[in-house]
């Protein structure tokens, strides 16, 4: 959530499922598990730490401060690319005036825990909407994952707000492994 005015927000549709899929997998196969949350209505998976976050800079602080002690992080979460550069203190009124909010870039979870990780296990997500394999393939380069995890809007019953996805998972080898549209628990069985 990136704050406009204390009562309007820009955000996108995830709900946090696929995430919490993960966690609670990795929890159950006795991992200890520090899950990083923007606002969802989801529970905590037993086993589960939940740290919660706002804003993109929320989750990259509370990212920042608990990556070192860590053997490796699943890069799921949703996070803004962009944040209004100039959030208003108090409610904006409305007018007859064109309203323009300027974005500014928010910092890069993902590049950062590449640039950092040494031999810690890194895996990222990347859900596309065109030229899904090929932005994929350049993301998991760029930010220095061990694998990547694919999804995409034009698949039926995958990506934000159900139940199930559609996911193929990349290795930094190139090799890449499709997997049907399943729940979303089946899915984090094979990413985990």
């Amino acid at each position: 959530i990136e704050p406009i005015d204390p009562v309007r927000y820009i955000s996108n549709h995830s709900t946090g499922k696929m995430g919490y899929a993960i966690a609670a997998e990795l929890a159950s196969r006795g991992a200890q598990v520090t899950l990083i949350s923007g606002q969802t209505a989801l529970d905590v998976p037993d086993g589960v730490q939940r740290v919660d976050v706002l804003s993109a800079q929320n989750m990259f602080d509370a990212f920042i401060e608990r990556f070192e002690s860590a053997d490796g992080a699943v890069m799921c979460a949703a996070v803004a690319d962009y944040t209004p550069a100039d959030p208003s203190p108090v409610k904006i009124k409305k007018s007859d005036d064109e309203m323009v909010i300027r974005l500014k870039r928010t910092p890069d979870i993902a590049a950062t825990a590449g640039a950092t990780k040494g031999d810690k296990l890194l895996v990222g997500f990347a859900l596309e909407t065109d030229n899904e394999l090929e932005n994929a393939v350049g993301k998991l380069h760029r930010k220095k994952f061990d694998f990547i995890v694919l999804n995409s809007l034009a698949d039926p019953g995958a990506g934000f707000a159900t139940d199930t996805n559609k996911i193929t998972i990349i290795g930094k080898d190139g090799l890449q492994h499709p997997y049907p549209l399943e729940q979303k628990s089946d899915a984090a069985r094979h990413i985990v």
